[in-house]
């Protein structure tokens, strides 16, 4: 193996590893950062293993994890019985929450369930329970995003090794 095509696969799976990692901290776009490195490994083998078939599995399991991630927050909104109001309000936290890292990941879910239920002239309980609601709502995102990325990763390792 020429030094090149190490120094591919070394890069291969720092991206794969970043991309785990950005799954749960702010400022790395983990999805997108694991499929690179998954093709990256793809074309070190000029798609021998891992061809297009494999590669449009890659493509569903990486969008499913965005709208897991958006829709998460405002289900578990929803579930607790919050208004429209709150479940935007959580999904508008949650996009703010990214430009204030780890804290405002999350809580920014939470602040923006309960801005949007007061708003809703509910009350501060409501609130509460509305906030707690787009939390537990993201954690779940999480876990899917994480079981998503997992299920990516184990594509790629059948289409490799079991041919």
């Amino acid at each position: 193996m020429e030094i090149v095509t190490v120094l591919l696969w070394i890069l291969a799976a720092l991206l794969v590893i970043a991309g785990i990692a950005g799954l749960v901290l702010p400022g790395i776009p983990g999805v997108a950062v694991l499929f690179a490195g998954l093709v990256l490994a793809a074309w070190v083998e000029d798609f021998v293993f891992v061809g297009m078939g494999t590669l449009a599995i890659l493509v569903v399991l990486a969008l499913l994890t965005y709208a897991v991630d958006f829709a998460a927050s405002i289900l578990g909104v929803k579930y607790f019985g919050a208004s429209r109001r709150a479940m935007i309000g959580a999904m508008l936290g949650a996009i703010l929450g990214i430009f204030f890292g780890l804290p405002g990941l999350l809580f920014g879910p939470f602040i923006g369930a309960a801005l949007g239920e007061l708003s809703a002239r509910r009350s501060l309980g409501a609130a509460g329970r509305a906030g707690v609601g787009a939390t537990l709502g993201l954690a779940l995102g999480v876990a899917a995003k994480l079981a998503l990325a997992f299920s990516m990763l184990t594509a790629f390792v059948a289409a490799r090794f079991m041919i």
